[in-house]
C-alpha cells in the first residue's frame, strides 16, 4: 500500500496549489482546505480553570457582604474602646468616691460584665476580620462561617441592644442574605487552582 499514490482514499490529501497571480487581480492568500477525519474540536471555553460557568471575579453581592464585614469590624473597634474605657472609668470612679450617693450609684454598675462584654467584642472583631480577609480565596468553609456569622450577629443585635444593636442587626441579615445566594454559592464553590 502506497501513501504516493494520488487516487488512494487513505493518504495524504493532495495540496492545491494557489492560481497564479494575473494582472489586474489582488493578491489573496488561498483558502484553507479542510484535512480528512474527525473536524476540529471547538475553542477551550475561557472561564475560571475551564469551566464555562465560574465567576471569575467576586460577585456583587458578595464584594457587599465582605464590606459590611469591614464596617461590622469598625463598629466593635468602636464598642471594645467604649466597653474597655467604661470598665476603666467605673473601677476608677468606684475606688476613689467619696460621695455616697455616687459609690452606691457606681456599685449597681457591673465592671466584671462590661470586660467581659469588652473581650467578647474583641473576640467578635477577630472572627469578622478572619472572613472578610478569606472572601477572596476562601473556599465553602468560609461561606458557611460568614452565614453563621451573620446570622449570631443578626440575633445579637436583637437580644441585649435593640436601638443600638439595630446596625448590627441588618448588616448582619444582609451578610447572610449576600453569601447564602445564588452569586455566593458560585463564588465560594468555583474551583481553585
Amino acid at each position: 500500500m502506497s501513501f504516493g499514490d494520488p487516487n488512494n482514499p487513505y493518504g495524504q490529501p493532495q495540496q492545491q496549489q494557489p492560481p497564479a497571480q494575473g494582472y489586474g487581480y489582488p493578491q489573496q492568500t488561498p483558502p484553507q482546505q479542510q484535512g480528512y477525519g474527525y473536524p476540529t474540536a471547538p475553542p477551550v471555553s475561557q472561564g475560571y480553570g475551564g469551566y464555562p460557568g465560574a465567576p471569575t471575579t467576586m460577585p456583587s453581592t458578595v464584594n457587599a457582604a465582605r464590606i459590611m464585614l469591614w464596617v461590622i469590624v469598625g463598629l466593635q473597634v468602636v464598642g471594645v474602646l467604649l466597653y474597655g474605657l467604661g470598665a476603666i472609668g467605673v473601677a476608677a470612679a468606684s475606688d476613689s468616691a467619696e460621695d455616697p450617693a455616687l459609690a452606691e450609684a457606681l456599685g449597681d454598675i457591673p465592671v466584671g460584665q462590661m470586660v467581659a462584654a469588652a473581650i467578647f467584642a474583641a473576640a467578635w472583631l477577630v472572627y469578622a476580620v478572619m472572613l472578610a480577609l478569606k472572601f477572596k480565596s476562601g473556599g465553602n468553609g468560609v461561606r458557611v462561617a460568614a452565614l453563621v456569622f451573620g446570622i449570631i450577629t443578626a440575633i445579637l443585635g436583637v437580644f441585649p441592644f435593640l436601638i443600638i444593636g439595630l446596625v448590627h442587626l441588618v448588616l448582619g441579615v444582609l451578610i447572610a442574605v449576600f453569601v447564602g445566594n445564588a452569586n455566593g454559592k458560585a463564588w465560594f464553590n468555583r474551583p481553585r487552582h
